[in-house]
């Protein structure tokens, strides 16, 4: 999450208010609009271009952002190919899921146990191009796929929906 925090022990809420002595407000605006990236990396940025610029240069909260999000993701998809039984396909779609090889790659290696197994060379040349791109090694088990998404298209057919 860009600006919220993700899953929390529901009890750290209000000793989090008492320590701090917040109001409701105070801490809602600490979860939703101070927390996630943005507090992972001190209050600086959420944008993923930043993050990724960043950990390249070495600044250590950034390089921990990038392995934060990439375990979880790999928690996520991996809870649910356990509670489906296991998985045909892994889709990366969205900003992130769309240009960033590197995290595409770290979680292929986490999930190699699924037959996740990834080409490299595809993998790095598969950045936004509105194409969708299979970065699967031939010989994977499970489909890695990128697949672009217009989340505008999508928003403004579910509004025209709602009008008719």
């Amino acid at each position: 999450m860009g600006t919220r925090c993700g899953s929390i022990d529901p009890a750290i809420v209000p000793l989090i208010m008492k320590k701090e002595n917040l109001t409701p407000d105070e801490m809602d605006t600490v979860m939703n609009k101070k927390s996630g990236i943005l507090g992972v990396t001190g209050g600086v940025t959420s944008d993923n271009r930043d993050i990724e610029q960043g950990a390249k240069e070495g600044n250590k909260r950034y390089q921990l952002v990038e392995a934060m999000l990439c375990h979880q993701l790999t928690k996520y998809i991996g809870g649910f190919a356990a509670a489906m039984g296991g998985v045909d396909a892994i889709v990366f779609t969205g900003g992130i899921g769309e240009n960033n090889p590197h995290y595409r790659a770290r979680v292929a290696k986490k999930l190699a146990f699924l037959g996740v197994k990834i080409n490299e060379e595809v993998n790095d040349a598969a950045k936004r191009n509105g194409k969708e791109v299979d970065i699967s090694a031939p010989d994977a088990a499970v489909k890695m796929l990128v697949i672009p998404t217009n989340e505008e298209l999508m928003i403004a057919k579910d509004t025209f929906a709602l009008c008719r």
